[in-house]
């Protein structure tokens, strides 16, 4: 089963309330401590507190530093990452950040990617932050990553730019083509720090994924809301599951007369690892006796954002249709069957006539050109396993 993780931002994101969640939720804080140490950044300390927010156990983290901050530029950040014995995971990862934090920033102020100024966001705690939350998911196993949708204050808030609004230009930036709400009240709730780690590290947006749930943490933030409510940030890990009831699904669709359907096997492979269940094209007549195609994909609703944004980059779609359906499936898990030829990936499905075995097509073919045997021998020897 894959190891998921849910972050649920009901009182918005920062990337210090990320690593308190993470430890609260079961990451090793000496093994934190020993994987940022690999930055070799001078003079810093980590301050984890477990605290009490609205009578709510959580951890508060921090980071001290013992020396003024340069303002940073991203080859500055980049340096020190190529410089660092972080795992190459990490690295790549956080690197990734900064860059989605910069073409932010650069857009912002009108300037260019590396004439950025990073203020808040170039010292040392920011830097942790980012890299921390990164190595955390790293060193958890995490290979799912969801987050809710993210709630937007107004208000205003001092920087180095001097006063600004909220939310911060930059975050609204970040925030492109992610769910978002409003919320009155006048603190930021949503830091550019976490609005670049959820836009660059998430999978999908939206409710909470089916998972069997193994470990929830809470990290505070380092204020109080004033309207009483807890200032926390939860993060859920679990494990995924084929259930055997119904399910919510998103069904989107969309008519094509105008597109070459030669792409339709790039798109298709681009829909699936963008996190589609299902994918189908079918052929149709349309307006004025026109031939054209149906293009319907199936998915959880976490991953309906970016599975949208693939069909209007791949193709020439200029609308598309959605709704929400339920749907029921029958419990399965991934095995592998012996052939007289190696081992193949197939599925076991459990029935009311019991358990049936159902070959993965990619395995079977991988297998057959590799061993130079008829596709359908390698299939039938699967099922009769």
């Amino acid at each position: 089963m894959t190891k998921i993780a849910y972050l649920d931002c009901f009182s918005g994101v920062s990337g210090n309330m990320l690593l308190g969640a993470m430890i609260h939720a079961g990451l090793d804080e000496e093994v934190l401590r020993d994987t940022l140490s690999g930055l070799h950044l001078p003079a810093w300390r980590l301050t984890v507190q477990r605290v009490s927010v609205c009578g709510f156990a959580a951890i508060r983290v921090g980071v001290k530093s013992e020396t003024e901050q340069p303002h940073r530029h991203l080859s500055d950040i980049r340096q020190i990452l190529a410089n660092s014995s972080l795992p190459e995971p990490v690295r790549e990862k956080s690197l990734a950040v900064f860059i989605r934090l910069a073409r932010a920033e650069a857009a912002v102020h009108g300037v260019g990617l590396e004439e950025v100024h990073f203020h808040e966001v170039g010292a040392v705690d920011a830097i942790l932050d980012v890299v921390g939350t990164v190595a955390g998911f790293f060193h958890l196993d995490v290979k799912r990553f969801i987050c809710s949708s993210l709630p937007l204050s107004r208000g205003w808030v001092r920087c180095a730019h001097g006063e600004i609004p909220l939310p911060a230009p930059a975050v609204s930036l970040l925030l492109k083509d992610i769910p978002v709400y409003g919320i009155e009240l006048s603190q930021e709730l949503v830091t550019p720090t976490g609005a670049a780690i959820v836009a660059e590290l998430a999978d999908g947006f939206g409710v909470m994924p089916p998972m069997t749930m193994k470990a929830a943490g809470y990290g505070a933030g380092t204020r109080k809301r004033d309207d009483g409510r807890p200032n926390l940030l939860r993060l859920c890990i679990g494990k995924s599951r084929q259930v055997d009831e119904s399910q919510k699904v998103e069904v989107i669709e969309t008519h094509l007369d105008d597109w070459n359907p030669e792409a339709w096997p790039h798109v298709s492979e681009q829909l699936l690892e963008s996190g589609a269940l299902d994918v189908s094209l079918v052929p149709i007549q349309m307006k004025k006796g026109r031939p054209g195609f149906l293009l319907r994909v199936i998915c959880s609703p976490e991953y309906s954002h970016p599975l949208k944004k693939v069909i209007f980059r791949e193709t020439t779609a200029i609308g598309l249709r959605f709704h929400c359906q339920q749907r029921m499936t029958l419990p399965r898990k991934a095995v592998t069957v012996d052939t007289p030829w190696g081992e193949v990936a197939a599925k076991a499905i459990e029935t009311a006539e019991g358990e049936v075995i159902t070959p993965e097509y990619e395995a079977c073919r991988k297998l057959a050109k590799e061993k130079n045997v008829p596709f359908q021998n390698i299939y039938r020897a699967v099922i009769r396993g």
